[in-house]
C-alpha cells in the first residue's frame, strides 16, 4: 500500500530527476505551486468577476487594449522569430522527429528560453478575459475562451519544466504565428467601429486556427510513429489536448458562421 513516505519520494523523484536542470530555477517553474495557485485565481475571477461587475459601469480600456495588443504582437513576433532561427532555419534540427538537447548548447538554450517565455506569455493572456469581465462582455467568457486559457499555462508549465526543446518548439511557433495574427486582429478592433470594414477577415482567423490543432495533430502522430527520443507519452497527452482543442473550436466555428448564414439569408429571402 502507497504510504504518504512514498508519494512524497515519488513526487521529489519527477520533480528534481526527471526534469530539465537548466530550467529549474527559472522564474514559476522549479515548482507546480505557483502556476496551480495562477490558474485557480484566474478560475476564481471569471466565476467573481462578472457578478463584481453587476452593479457597476463597464470600463472604458480603449487606450489600455491598444497598447496591450500592441505589446502581444510584439511578443508573438519575437517568439515566432525565435524558433524560426533555432529550429525551422538551423539545419540541424530535424524537422520529423527532435529530442530534446539538455545540453548548454546555446542554440538548445535559445529554444528553452522561448519555450520559457511561451509558457510566461500564457499567463499574460490571462489580461484577455480580465478586459472582457472589466468591459462586462460576459457574452466572450465561453466555456472554450475559459478552457483554452486555463489549460495553456499548465501544458506549458510542463514543457518549461521537462522538454523545453525538441518537439516542444512546434507548438509555440505555430501558434505565435496564429496569435501576431489574432492580437492585430484585436488591435485593430480595440479602434472601435471606424475599423469595422477592416476587420472581414475574423472567419478566416479561426479557420488558420483549426488548421493549426490538425497540424499539431498529424504530427504528434508521425513523432509517435518515428520514434526519436522526445517522451512518448507527452505527445501522446500533446494529441489528445489539441484534438480537444480541434473539437471545440470547430463547434465555435460552426455555431459561429452558420448561424450568420441562417440570418443572412432569413433577410434576403
Amino acid at each position: 500500500m502507497t504510504t504518504i513516505a512514498d508519494a512524497r519520494h515519488l513526487y521529489q523523484h519527477i520533480m528534481e530527476n526527471l526534469s530539465d536542470p537548466r530550467t529549474q530555477n527559472w522564474f514559476m517553474v522549479r515548482s507546480p505551486a505557483p502556476i496551480l495557485l495562477s490558474v485557480g485565481v484566474y478560475l476564481y475571477l471569471v466565476k467573481m468577476g462578472p457578478i463584481w461587475m453587476k452593479s457597476r459601469k463597464a470600463y472604458d480600456l480603449k487606450n489600455t487594449m491598444i497598447i496591450y495588443n500592441i505589446c502581444m504582437v510584439l511578443l508573438s513576433l519575437y517568439m515566432f522569430y525565435e524558433t524560426l532561427v533555432a529550429a525551422w532555419f538551423n539545419p540541424d534540427f530535424s524537422k520529423a522527429c527532435q529530442p530534446v538537447d539538455y545540453s548548454n548548447n546555446p542554440q538548445s538554450l535559445r529554444i528553452a528560453s522561448v519555450i520559457w517565455v511561451y509558457y510566461i506569455s500564457k499567463l499574460v493572456e490571462f489580461l484577455d478575459t480580465a478586459f472582457f469581465v472589466l468591459r462586462k462582455k460576459n457574452n466572450q467568457i465561453t466555456f472554450l475562451h475559459v478552457y483554452h486559457h486555463a489549460s495553456m499555462p499548465l501544458w506549458y508549465w510542463l514543457g518549461a519544466k521537462f522538454v523545453p526543446g525538441g518537439e516542444s518548439y512546434l507548438v509555440v511557433s505555430l501558434n505565435s504565428f496564429i496569435h501576431i495574427i489574432m492580437y492585430t486582429y484585436y488591435l485593430l478592433a480595440a479602434f472601435g467601429s471606424s475599423m469595422q470594414k477592416y476587420l472581414w477577415w475574423k472567419k478566416y482567423m479561426t479557420k488558420l486556427q483549426l488548421m493549426q490543432f490538425a497540424w499539431f495533430i498529424l504530427h504528434s502522430v508521425q513523432v509517435m510513429y518515428i520514434g526519436c527520443g522526445f517522451p512518448r507519452a507527452y505527445m501522446v497527452c500533446q494529441f489528445i489536448f489539441a484534438l480537444s482543442q480541434l473539437v471545440l473550436f470547430m463547434n465555435f466555428y460552426l455555431q459561429t458562421y452558420r448561424n450568420q448564414n441562417e440570418i443572412k439569408k432569413a433577410k434576403t429571402s
